[in-house]
């Protein structure tokens, strides 16, 4: 399988507008911009086991044993629907801790994002970058910081989580699957870490060294481990 590569940029500040504290809202407007966001990143997880299996394949390696396999559409949709929960939970975490200090968050679609998701998912490069949790208030700078680091420190939960399941699950091609998806969660944390431009990891650097170390590392370790096992 040849190397890909999966990118997601995250929420803008806009100050203004405040909410009441510890009060989870939404819109219908949000939910419309969701339903895109997840039908596009759906797309991309089929797209990824198709282009797969057209190479020939799957591999998995697990101390001296090689698991080779290809997916079924069943185990494709089940991908899918992962990397969109995925990606969403992510988003969902910044929109968490930031209504519950009082700001203003919904997830909006970013046209040229949608444009580049749209075309990834003809072409070996995946962009995954259909929208932005874009939020809103004033925000101090340990606001900031915890908003920054939920997205990031859901998709490492993610990520260990599937590794525990697919490891209990071995040698099914379910569990050949999650670990693809423990690498995806683990790569989308590390690079969303990274401290430049309107990346997460650049707020949190920005504001607390020690913290973004201590998310940034394990981040880097996990989507190493997990880089080894699924061969790329």
């Amino acid at each position: 399988m040849t190397p890909q590569s999966y990118n997601s940029y995250q929420y803008s500040y806009n100050y203004g507008q405040q909410r009441r504290k510890n009060h989870f809202s939404t819109s219908p407007t949000e939910i419309k911009h969701i339903s895109v966001a997840a039908a596009l990143i759906i797309a991309i997880g089929f797209s990824i086991g198709f282009y797969g299996n057209y190479l020939g394949g799957f591999s998995v390696t697990i101390g001296n044993g090689i698991y080779n396999y290809k997916w079924t559409l069943g185990i494709m949709a089940a991908f899918a629907a992962i990397m969109a929960a995925s990606v969403l939970t992510h988003e969902t975490a910044h929109k968490v801790i930031a209504q519950r200090d009082g700001l203003w968050a919904e997830f909006r679609l970013v046209a040229w994002g949608v444009v580049l998701t749209f075309i990834s998912i003809f072409l070996p490069f995946r962009m995954i970058a259909p929208g932005a949790m874009m939020i809103s208030g004033s925000a101090d700078s340990s606001s900031i910081v915890k908003i920054s680091l939920a997205g990031a420190i859901t998709n490492l939960i993610l990520s260990v989580g599937m590794l525990g399941v697919a490891f209990a699950l071995l040698p099914s091609t379910f569990a050949l699957m999650l670990f693809f998806a423990a690498y995806i969660n683990a790569f989308l944390a590390v690079f969303n870490l990274l401290p430049f431009g309107i990346l997460d990891g650049a707020k949190v650097f920005r504001y607390n060294k020690k913290f973004w170390a201590l998310a940034f590392i394990p981040s880097l370790i996990l989507t190493i481990f997990t880089f080894t096992l699924i061969g790329l």
